[in-house]
């Protein structure tokens, strides 16, 4: 069975982990995973402390296996969000858009690891001199806010350049992926794509996973590099609208303002409104399993590709 040091370092059985969603990894999909021998994440994206503290609340309650949560740093009420995971204690939190130094004391002394999402070797460099117990590499292939590097030409670099453990994401959905992520040095995977349509994951409408199912390698598109935040999702009527309007005249503010509701329209299944956040390895997701099979499947395949490698060399 593949193991690897971030399975030891936070009491998981896989190094696998489950990415924080907005408004999709709640706490009833991050137990899933967790019982599945993951590390499941519920995303605090929402900003809502009450939310939030109630969905780390239902994942306790459905495992006891060790829970992590997502953060991002220039979002709503940070500081209460902050306070609130001290509070809660998850084994884990990942944060994006931003440098967790200010919060990394206060998370440590209530024994959670912290593990920031890093775009470049830069920024990993220095969420190691922060204090980082480990850092997800993440790359452009992924859904949601996405960097400039891909996966392929980021995990190796950012291996290269800090000594904590490195977890690799974007565009890994099989073990295949998962095999290639090793070989290039990471300790551990992140996937967010496969884990739409996993059974558990409730939060989102069938027009959702189904988008997802039907997907094909070239389905999405990354929209909002005008404003200074890409984001990838699946081709739709807003998705191609926004990439429109971002070669007219239209202000800033109001390109933003056509966003709003965006994700939550996904969520409810609007067609016509959403945007159905998925990375470009959706082409290769058409089943819909539960986190558990999702898991083992994966790991079977990966391990069964690394021990059939001498096979290429002679």
């Amino acid at each position: 069975m593949i193991k690897s040091s971030i399975c030891e370092q936070i009491g998981i059985k896989y190094p696998i982990f489950q990415g924080g969603m907005a408004r999709i990894s709640d706490g009833a999909l991050a137990a899933a995973v967790s019982e599945a021998g993951g590390l499941g994440i519920v995303s605090a994206a929402s900003g809502d402390v009450n939310q939030v503290g109630a969905e780390l609340d239902i994942a306790r309650k459905l495992t006891d296996k060790p829970i992590g949560v997502n953060v991002m740093l220039r979002g709503e009420n940070i500081e209460a969000l902050a306070k609130l995971i001290a509070e809660k204690k998850p084994a884990v939190v990942t944060t994006g858009a931003g440098n967790p130094e200010r919060y990394m004391d206060m998370w440590k002394a209530a024994g959670i690891k912290v593990i920031p999402v890093a775009a470049s070797a830069s920024f990993a460099k220095i969420f190691e001199r922060a204090g980082a117990d480990a850092v997800v590499a993440e790359g452009c292939e992924s859904g949601g806010h996405v960097g400039e590097l891909t996966t392929m030409a980021l995990v190796p670099q950012v291996c290269d350049a800090v000594s904590i453990p490195v977890i690799a994401a974007g565009g890994i959905a099989d073990g295949r992926g998962a095999a290639a992520a090793f070989m290039l040095g990471a300790q551990g995977i992140q996937i967010g794509t496969r884990f739409l349509v996993a059974t558990e994951c409730g939060a989102i409408s069938r027009v959702y996973k189904e988008k997802v199912l039907k997907a094909s390698d070239t389905s999405t598109i990354v929209t909002g590099k005008r404003l200074g935040h890409p984001v990838r999702s699946i081709k739709s009527p807003f998705s191609r609208e926004y990439a429109k309007l971002e070669y007219t005249t239209i202000s800033n503010d109001d390109l933003e303002q056509f966003a709003v509701g965006s994700l939550a329209a996904a969520v409810n299944g609007d067609e016509k409104k959403g945007c159905f956040l998925a990375g470009q390895i959706a082409g290769l997701v058409n089943k819909e399993q539960t986190c558990a099979e999702i898991i083992k499947e994966i790991f079977e395949e990966a391990e069964t590709l690394l021990k059939g490698g001498a096979e290429w060399v002679r």
